[in-house]
């Protein structure tokens, strides 16, 4: 079965409903972005997550001593890299790693190859900040890389009249999803919970 990321969460009502909905991680934005928490923010939320629901930490071009505050005192399970980072930086940092990469065509999916991470996410192309952008990409560029499907994040655009065509098409280790599941910006309990009934049972 499929695993489901819920990113950008702010509000502890948000993460006790993706928690309550099967939720497998749960994403905190530590870049720039509408969806940003702070440390303290992100202490608090994580006191609703289980042991067994990954906390995940996205940054952007981070500083060694920005991922070490965040990892200890949150704490994190995973780092998501989703700007320059290099490959040396992610390996010197020593965090179990995810890498994010926007994809256009298909060199963009081949440069995966570059990083040693646990998990590669592959997004659509963000427009004012790093990801998060709500819009799709070609799936089918993943098909020509042999990207191995346990170590694959699927992200960008993903919402309820999409996501059973992702995991069908892709079958992504995990499928990760923000925009999706908020009205007007904000997260939206009813889609939370509509989108992981969806993508853990088949059916909406």
């Amino acid at each position: 079965m499929t695993k489901v990321k819920i990113c950008g969460l702010q509000e502890q009502e948000h993460v006790k409903t993706a928690i309550h909905a099967g939720a497998d991680a749960i994403g905190f934005v530590f870049a720039p972005s509408k969806r940003r928490v702070s440390i303290e923010q992100a202490q608090l939320l994580a006191k609703q997550v289980p042991q067994g629901v990954l906390k995940i930490g996205v940054f952007v071009n981070p500083t060694p001593a920005e991922l070490q505050e965040a990892v200890e005192r949150v704490p994190l399970d995973y780092v998501q890299y989703h700007g320059e980072e290099t490959a040396a930086f992610i390996k010197d940092q020593g965090y179990p790693a995810i890498k994010a990469l926007s994809v256009r065509t298909k060199e963009d999916v081949q440069a995966a190859a570059n990083y040693q991470v646990d998990y590669y996410l592959f997004d659509a192309p963000g427009t004012d900040f790093k990801g998060g952008s709500g819009q799709t990409f070609d799936w089918t560029l993943l098909d020509e890389v042999g990207i191995p499907r346990e170590r694959l994040i699927l992200a960008g655009g993903l919402k309820m009249d999409n996501i059973l065509g992702a995991i069908t098409n892709v079958a992504p280790y995990m499928v990760d999803v923000s925009s999706g599941v908020e009205t007007d910006g904000i997260k939206d309990h009813k889609k939370i919970r509509t989108f992981l009934q969806t993508a853990k049972r088949g059916h909406i």
